[in-house]
């Protein structure tokens, strides 16, 4: 299990981060400031580190630099900063990638898996499987009995969900909030059409709502 170490100031991204990863199969630490965070950094191992710039104490470039005097592990910099003299500090400080707030969970993950297949700490094979169901993560592709699903990127998150975590019971405010992104202001029933589309591509029972909840991956074959 790779292990990611998140340093956000904001305790709400912060456990947002925490729970997002931890579901994405991560094993994660918590730092709130720049000096906590090279604290973790040097009493640990870890895979890769995830770094909010504003930080208390000593900012995310002053912790991006003296990591660097002892390690190449990957930094993925969270900046709500989009200044092009900010990225290029960044970048000279060797981050390996920059994540805008606010941000995507579903970019946020995808950016993580590609910085770690990229400095070798993920393995090559990126497959899901569920039934008869194949899904291929970085092509963003998904295949049923070896025939090709014709699925917009939101339908394939949402199946990525279900397949990942079967028999889990996701709420609309959960979907919303892993695919549409946290700070997502809308109609909440937006959900409920991608299933209904997504339902009809599938064919069969591989969704089930769950009355008053939300809804989960079909345990029974069709």
């Amino acid at each position: 299990m790779k292990h990611i170490l998140i340093v956000e100031d904001d305790p709400d991204i912060q456990e947002l981060l925490r729970a997002y990863l931890q579901d994405a199969g991560y094993k994660t630490t918590l730092a709130s400031d720049g000096v906590e965070a090279l604290d973790r950094f040097h009493s640990g191992a870890f895979d890769l580190v995830l770094l909010d710039l504003m930080l208390p104490k000593i900012d995310g470039f002053g912790v991006c630099e003296l990591i660097r005097r002892t390690s190449s592990v990957p930094v993925i910099m969270l900046t709500a900063l989009d200044a092009e003299a900010e990225q290029l500090r960044g970048f000279d400080l060797e981050i390996d990638d920059y994540i805008p707030k606010p941000f995507s969970i579903p970019i946020l993950l995808r950016k993580i898996a590609a910085v770690l297949r990229r400095t070798g700490g993920e393995a090559e094979s990126n497959r899901l499987r569920y039934r008869d169901l194949t899904l291929d993560l970085d092509a963003v592709q998904a295949w049923q009995n070896g025939t090709a699903l014709e699925l917009t990127a939101r339908e394939f998150e949402l199946l990525r969900e279900f397949v990942a975590n079967p028999g889990r019971v996701f709420t609309r405010e959960v979907l919303l909030a892993k695919l549409w992104g946290y700070d997502f202001f809308g109609d909440e029933r937006v959900v409920d059409s991608h299933i209904k589309n997504l339902r009809r591509k599938l064919g069969g029972d591989y969704i089930e709502t769950v009355r008053g909840v939300g809804y989960r991956a079909a345990g029974k074959t069709p």
